[in-house]
């Protein structure tokens, strides 16, 4: 079993509220204060399970510049009052900072054994294939 650290532990409470505030948020057609309070606690649990200097090295890379400017300026326009706007920008940064993860959670679940059957489906499987496909981000 995988030993977590006391600001591990509290980054996770975090990152999970967030997550919960986001989707929340999104579901009470976009509330702005619900989805600025899931950003904040999104990134801030996200800088205590991994580390400050980790978080700041994994955003501010060379190549990922693109992709931190819309999830951040995402996050910033949220927090000005446009939330639609602003969880578009966020959802697209999101997809380019982890576009190299998702061949590894796609060939995770498959593995699942109800989840792996459900993607194997012929409509679903193209989907993921593309989804699933390992391309480098330029």
């Amino acid at each position: 079993m995988i030993s977590l650290t006391d600001s591990q532990k509290i980054g996770m409470g975090l990152t999970g509220f967030g997550v919960f505030f986001l989707f929340f948020g999104m579901v009470l057609f976009f509330d702005k204060a619900l989805l600025a309070i899931g950003n904040i606690l999104f990134v801030s649990g996200l800088s205590f399970v991994i580390g400050l200097e980790r978080t700041f090295r994994f955003f501010f890379q060379r190549h990922k510049v693109k992709a931190t400017s819309f999830f951040l300026g995402g996050v910033f326009v949220v927090l000005i009052g446009w939330p639609i706007i602003g969880v578009l920008l966020e959802v697209y940064g999101f997809f380019l900072l982890f576009r190299g993860f998702f061949p590894v959670a796609v060939g995770f679940i498959r593995r699942v054994p109800i989840l792996g059957s459900l993607l194997s489906l012929p409509g679903i499987s193209a989907l993921v294939d593309k989804i699933g496909e390992s391309n480098t981000m330029v």
